[in-house]
C-alpha cells in the first residue's frame, strides 16, 4: 500500500492499494465511529462496485444508504444536487454521518459539494473508480456542480476525510475513459516533472498504476499543502483547463473532460512556443505525447466560440484570465492575459 499524506486545513491520507476496495469498511471504522453512510454512485460504477463497498461497509457496522445517479456530466447539475440533498434530509442523516463518493469525478465532485453544505458540512469519503479522479479530482477539496454557463462555477472548498483508490478498478475502464486519466497524468508532468513527462512515452500508464497514481498524488499534494484555497500557485494545477472547459462546454458536453483537456494543453502549449515563451521543440513533444495516448490535440470549434466560452471562466479577475503557461517541460507559469488577447492566444495555439 502508498499511503500519502494531505496537510490541508483537514489533514487526510491518501491510500492506494490494488485489491484495497473491500477494506474500506474496516480502515473507515478507524476514523469514524459507526454511523450512517450513504454511497452516492452512477449506474454504471454501482453495478460494478456497489455491492462490494456497501457490504464492506455493513460487514464494519455502518447502516448504509445506496444513491445510484444517472452516469455522465448531465448529474453534476443543481437540479441533481437539490435531489440529493433532499435524500439525505428525508434519511435523516446528521453531522456524524458520512457520504461515500463512488465513482468518477462527476460523484466525486456532487458528494463532496453535498458534504460541504449539507447541514453546513458532514464528513466524506472519495473511492476514486476512474484514472482521472484517482490522479487528480479526488484529492485537493475542490468540489462543485456545473451551470448552463459554464462548469464548476457552484461550489466549494471541502477536504475528504479519506482517500481510498483501489487501481484494481481501473481495468475496467472503457479505453476512451481511461485516455481522459491520462491526459491529467500528461499535465503533472508538463507542470512539475521533466522525467515523469518523458517516462511517460517509454512506459504506458497501464503497466505502473500504482506508481503513477502515487507520483501524480504527490505532486498535487505538495501544491495544496502549499495553496490550498486556489490563490496562487494552486492555479497552475488549470494547465489546459481554460481552453479545455471552453472545448467542452461548446461541444455541448459530448467531448469528455480529459480528451478536452488534452486539446486545450495542446493549444495552449503552441501558442506558447508561438509567442516566445517555450521552444518549439516542446510544444512538438507535448503534442507527439498526447497523441501516444490516442487524445486529441485540434479543437473542433472555433475561434468565436472558445473565446465566448473562455470569457465566462471562473478565473477572470479584473478583466484579465490567467492562463497555465509552459516554459518548458515540467515548468509552466501563470500568466495574466487581458481578455481583449484571448483571440490573439488561441490564433496562436492553432485554433480556426
Amino acid at each position: 500500500m502508498k499511503s500519502i499524506e494531505i496537510s490541508a486545513s483537514t489533514p487526510y491520507t491518501v491510500h492506494i492499494e490494488k485489491g484495497c476496495l473491500p477494506h474500506l469498511g474496516q480502515n473507515l471504522s478507524a476514523l469514524l465511529s459507526p454511523c450512517t453512510a450513504a454511497v452516492i454512485s452512477d449506474e454504471n460504477v454501482f453495478a460494478l462496485y456497489g455491492e462490494t463497498v456497501c457490504a464492506s461497509l455493513q460487514q464494519a457496522g455502518f447502516r448504509v444508504l445506496p444513491y445510484v445517479l444517472a452516469a455522465g456530466e448531465q448529474s453534476k447539475s443543481l437540479a441533481s444536487y437539490g435531489k440529493l440533498q433532499e435524500f439525505l434530509a428525508q434519511n435523516h442523516l446528521r453531522r456524524s454521518d458520512v457520504l461515500i463518493a463512488l465513482g468518477g469525478g462527476v460523484i466525486g465532485d456532487l458528494t463532496g459539494f453535498a458534504a460541504a453544505t449539507y447541514l453546513r458540512g458532514i464528513p466524506y469519503v472519495q473511492v476514486p473508480t476512474t484514472l482521472l479522479a484517482a490522479v487528480d479530482s479526488s484529492v485537493g477539496g475542490k468540489t462543485a456542480v456545473d451551470l448552463p454557463m459554464g462548469k464548476n462555477l457552484v461550489g466549494a472548498f471541502w477536504q475528504p476525510s479519506l482517500v481510498w483508490c483501489d487501481p484494481d478498478t481501473l481495468p475496467s475502464l472503457p479505453d476512451s475513459v481511461f485516455r481522459d486519466g491520462c491526459a491529467e497524468v500528461i499535465k503533472y508532468g508538463l507542470l512539475r516533472d521533466a522525467d515523469f513527462f518523458r517516462r511517460l512515452g517509454h512506459a504506458s500508464v497501464a503497466e505502473h498504476l500504482e506508481n503513477v497514481i502515487a507520483q501524480c498524488v504527490t505532486m498535487k499534494q505538495e501544491i495544496v499543502t502549499e495553496d490550498e484555497r486556489d490563490r496562487g500557485v494552486r492555479q497552475l494545477l488549470n494547465l489546459g483547463h481554460t481552453f479545455g472547459h471552453a472545448v467542452e462546454e461548446c461541444s455541448g458536453y459530448t467531448l469528455s473532460h480529459g480528451h478536452c483537456v488534452a486539446i486545450g494543453m495542446a493549444i495552449i502549449t503552441r501558442a506558447a512556443a508561438a509567442l516566445g515563451y517555450c521552444a518549439a521543440s516542446d510544444a512538438k513533444a507535448v503534442e507527439q505525447l498526447l497523441q501516444t495516448y490516442h487524445l486529441p490535440t485540434v479543437s473542433p470549434c472555433s475561434v468565436s466560440q472558445l473565446e465566448r466560452a473562455a470569457l465566462s471562466d471562473k478565473k477572470i479577475f479584473e478583466d484579465k484570465i490567467h492562463l497555465v503557461v509552459p516554459e518548458s517541460i515540467g515548468h509552466c507559469r501563470l500568466v495574466a492575459v487581458p481578455a481583449t488577447e484571448l483571440r490573439r492566444w488561441l490564433i496562436a495555439g492553432g485554433v480556426q
